[in-house]
């Protein structure tokens, strides 16, 4: 199992989230669920540990139907947080990149630091030519990881996304492959740090 090194200062790394780890996830969810409830249900679909693995289960299918994939993110041994692509369509050079953490997760640059991998990988490994991102407008800690990534607000589907009883506007963020091949923010990766003669973090 692969793992990459998401901090030169924290020991926190990236790695696949598989249905063997359902118990620790779904520890890591009661962690997050308030944190996340406000705006995405992602939490809600997993509430015990038969849910919990059949959501790591789905993404596992996902994943050897190359359609979608998750990954943790661990801060010092535990699982804080995570990343994924929640669609990934090789026919049309598309995906979509989304995000969670609990609080503990949160403020240290982990989920930043994972999204760059994963576009990355996206765009340089598998030629992915738009990576989108879908947030609730009012959800601004997600709008700064889309900003921080270098993605463009290409607009607001407005009351778009009903969750709790409230409707909420949809943003749509994007980033275009020659975009990030040419961004800043690509120096925060491997491929980065080795064009720039920088060492590439261990694990990676």
């Amino acid at each position: 199992m692969f793992a990459i090194r998401l901090s030169d200062t924290l020991p926190a790394e990236l790695r696949p989230l598989e249905p063997w780890q359902a118990e620790e996830f779904l520890a890591h969810m009661d962690r997050a669920r308030a944190n996340l409830d406000e705006f995405i249900p992602f939490a809600s679909l997993s509430t015990d540990l038969a849910s919990a693995h059949a959501t790591l289960r789905k993404y596992a299918d996902q994943a050897a139907a190359d359609t979608a994939r998750i990954y943790g993110i661990w801060l010092e041994g535990t699982l804080v947080g995570g990343v994924m692509f929640a669609r990934f369509d090789v026919r049309t050079g598309n995906c979509e990149v989304g995000v969670w953490a609990e609080p503990a997760g949160e403020g240290l640059g982990l989920i930043s630091a994972a999204v760059r991998h994963l576009i990355e990988y996206a765009v340089v490994e598998r030629g992915m030519q738009r990576v989108e991102w879908l947030t609730s407008s009012g959800n601004a800690r997600s709008r700064a990881v889309a900003r921080r990534a270098g993605m463009r607000l290409d607009g607001v589907l407005r009351s778009k996304h009903p969750h709790n009883g409230i409707r909420h506007d949809t943003e749509v963020w994007s980033l275009l492959a020659d975009e990030w091949l040419s961004s800043p923010a690509r120096s925060g990766t491997d491929a980065g740090r080795r064009a720039s003669g920088r060492t590439a973090p261990a694990g990676g």
